[in-house]
C-alpha cells in the first residue's frame, strides 16, 4: 500500500506542478491576478525600504479623524516583506515543488485511510481530493479576503485555481490509489 500512496501522491504532485507551470507561464495567471503595477513605483519603493525594515506583515491605515476614528471609505494597505530579495528566487524554486509533492503524498495517504467504499469507486476518490482542495481554498485563499488582504475577486480566482488544481491531481491520484483488495489482486 505504501508504494501506491507514494506513486499516486508523486504523480498527483507532478500534475499539480505541471498545471501550475502551464497556468503561470503560458497564461500568466499569478502575475495578472495577484500582482498589479504601482504608479510612481520608485518613490513608493524608497519609502517602503526606509520604513519596512524587518520581515513581517504590515498595515498602512489612513490618518484617524478625532472623534470619528478611521475615516470610512479610505483604503487600508497590506504590505508583506519576507526579508529576502531577488537573489533568493533561484533557491525558492526548490521549496514550492517540495511542498507540493509532500502535500500530494499526504492527500494520497489520507485517501488510503478512508473506507473501502470510497476507495472502490473512482468518482469517490476524485471527490475526496476535490473536497481537500475545496477546504484548502476556503481556509487559505478565501480567508484572505478583507482589510489589508486580497480583494474578493482575487481571492475567489485563487480559490478556483486551487480547487481545479486539486481536482486535476485527484484524477491522477484516484487512478493509482486502489482499495486494499484491488491492490492485492493487481499484485
Amino acid at each position: 500500500m505504501l508504494k501506491r500512496i507514494l506513486l499516486s501522491g508523486i504523480l498527483g504532485g507532478v500534475v499539480l506542478l505541471l498545471w501550475t507551470l502551464i497556468l503561470n507561464t503560458v497564461f500568466g495567471f499569478t502575475a495578472r491576478v495577484e500582482m498589479g503595477g504601482i504608479a510612481n513605483e520608485r518613490a513608493v519603493y524608497s519609502i517602503l525600504k526606509e520604513n519596512v525594515t524587518a520581515p513581517g506583515a504590515y498595515m498602512a491605515n489612513p490618518e484617524p479623524v478625532p472623534g470619528v476614528g478611521f475615516p470610512p471609505g479610505e483604503p487600508v494597505y497590506g504590505i508583506r516583506y519576507s526579508g529576502i530579495g531577488h537573489e533568493a528566487a533561484g533557491r525558492m524554486l526548490f521549496v514550492e515543488p517540495a511542498i507540493v509533492l509532500v502535500a500530494a503524498i499526504l492527500v494520497a495517504w489520507l485517501l488510503s485511510m478512508t473506507s473501502r467504499r470510497i476507495l472502490s469507486r473512482y468518482f469517490s476518490k476524485v471527490l475526496f481530493v476535490f473536497v481537500v482542495g475545496l477546504l484548502l481554498a476556503v481556509f487559505g485563499d478565501i480567508a484572505k479576503i478583507g482589510i489589508g488582504g486580497y480583494a474578493a475577486k482575487t481571492s475567489l480566482l485563487l480559490a478556483a485555481r486551487d480547487v481545479i488544481s486539486w481536482t486535476l491531481a485527484g484524477l491522477v491520484i484516484a487512478r493509482f490509489m486502489r482499495a486494499p483488495a484491488e491492490a492485492a489482486d493487481a499484485a
